[in-house]
C-alpha cells in the first residue's frame, strides 16, 4: 500500500511538472522546446543522481532508514519552492468547456459527462488530430524508443556489483560523476537539437544511445576497471541526455493544449511501461543468456524498430510543427486586439 501511494504521488508530480512545462512554452516557438526540455531533464536527473550519490556513500554507515529520512527532508524543502511558482496562462478552461458542451449532448448525467471529458476526450482528441494509423505508429515509437536503455538501466547496479565495483565506486561514478555529465551534456544536447531539429536529434540520439550500450559489454569482458567505468559513464550519460532532450521535445509537440497533462501522461506512461514492466524481465534474460556482453549487445539493437518508425514519420512531424507555428501566428493579432480592448 505504501509503494502504491508513493507511485501515485510520484506519477502525479511528474505529470504536473510536464504539463507546466508544456503550457509555459507554445509549440510555435519550437526552437525553445529543446531548451525547456533540457531544464526538465536536468531537474529530474538532479533529483535522481545527487540524492542517489549521497544515499550510496552513506548507506553503510547510516543505514537505509537514515538515508530515507534525509531524502524526506529534501522533499519538504523543495515543496516550499513549489509554492512560489505561478500558473501559466492558457486557453485550457475554454477548450475543456467546449469539450464538456459536446459531451453533455450525448451524456445526460453531469458526473458521467465530466468523467468522459476528463478520461475519454484526451484519447479521442489525440487520435482525431493525428489519424488512427499515425497515432498508433507514434504510440509504438514512444513505447519502443527507450526499451533497450530501460533493460540496461534496470540491470546496471546489479551488473556493477557482480563485476566487482564497491558501493562507494558506484555512488561516485554512476551517481555523482553521472549527474555532472548529464547536466553538461543535456545543455549541449539542447543546443544541438535547436540546430538540427527534433527529428534529426532523435535519430542521432537514438543511434548514439544504442552504440553506448556496447561500452557496458566492454566492461563485462575487461572487469572492474575504474578508467573504463568512468569513460562508460561519461559516454552513456552524454547519449542518454542527448536523446532524452529530443524525446521530451517530441512528446511535447504531440500534445494538445486542452489536455496537455493527460496526453503527455499517456505518452510518457507508454515509455515508462517498457522501463518498469517489460524491463522487469531483464534479470531473467541475463540468467538465460548467462553472458553480460551478449545482453548489452542485444539492448543496443532494441532501438532499431523505433528508428524505422521515426524515419517513416519525419515528414508528418515537420508538417505538425509548421501547423503549430502558423496557427499561433494567425491567433496573435486577435489576442493583441483583445488585449487592447
Amino acid at each position: 500500500m505504501l509503494a502504491l501511494c508513493i507511485a501515485i504521488s510520484s506519477a502525479t508530480q511528474d505529470i504536473a511538472i510536464d504539463a507546466f512545462r508544456i503550457d509555459t512554452f507554445p509549440k510555435s516557438e519550437s526552437n525553445k522546446l529543446p531548451q525547456a526540455s533540457a531544464m526538465a531533464v536536468i531537474g529530474w536527473w538532479t533529483g535522481y543522481s545527487l540524492p542517489g550519490y549521497l544515499a550510496f556513500i552513506n548507506a553503510d554507515s547510516m543505514g537505509w532508514n537514515g538515508v530515507y529520512y534525509g531524502m524526506a527532508g529534501i522533499v519538504v524543502i523543495l515543496m516550499l519552492f513549489t509554492l512560489l511558482v505561478g500558473e501559466p496562462k492558457t486557453d485550457r478552461e475554454a477548450l475543456q468547456a467546449a469539450a464538456e458542451a459536446r459531451h453533455s449532448k450525448v451524456v445526460s448525467n453531469r458526473v458521467t459527462s465530466w468523467l468522459s471529458v476528463t478520461v475519454v476526450e484526451p484519447f479521442l482528441d489525440f487520435f482525431r488530430r493525428n489519424g488512427v494509423q499515425v497515432a498508433i505508429t507514434l504510440l509504438l515509437f514512444v513505447f519502443l524508443f527507450k526499451i533497450g536503455e530501460a533493460f540496461l538501466g534496470r540491470m546496471s547496479i546489479t551488473f556493477y556489483k557482480e563485476i566487482g565495483f564497491s558501493n562507494e565506486q558506484i555512488g561516485y561514478y554512476s551517481k555523482l560523476i553521472g549527474w555532472g555529465a548529464t547536466i553538461a551534456f543535456t545543455l549541449l544536447g539542447s543546443m544541438v537539437n535547436v540546430r538540427f531539429g527534433i527529428v534529426k536529434g532523435l535519430m542521432i540520439g537514438g543511434i548514439a544511445m544504442s552504440a553506448s550500450n556496447l561500452m557496458f559489454a566492454w566492461i563485462a569482458k575487461v572487469g572492474p576497471s575504474e578508467q573504463l567505468f568512468l569513460a562508460t559513464i561519461i559516454v552513456d550519460n552524454f547519449t542518454t541526455a542527448f536523446s532524452t532532450v529530443a524525446f521530451v521535445s517530441f512528446l511535447t509537440v504531440l500534445t494538445g493544449q486542452a489536455f496537455s497533462a493527460t496526453q503527455y501522461a499517456l505518452l510518457a506512461s507508454l515509455g515508462n511501461f517498457g522501463r518498469t514492466t517489460l524491463a522487469s524481465f531483464s534479470g531473467e534474460m541475463v540468467d538465460a543468456l548467462n553472458d553480460w556482453s551478449l545482453f548489452f549487445i542485444i539492448t543496443s539493437l532494441m532501438v532499431i524498430p523505433s528508428l524505422i518508425m521515426l524515419y517513416s514519420l519525419r515528414h508528418y512531424f515537420s508538417d505538425l510543427l509548421d501547423k503549430a507555428k502558423h496557427s499561433d501566428e494567425s491567433a496573435a493579432p486577435e489576442t493583441k486586439s483583445e488585449s487592447s480592448n
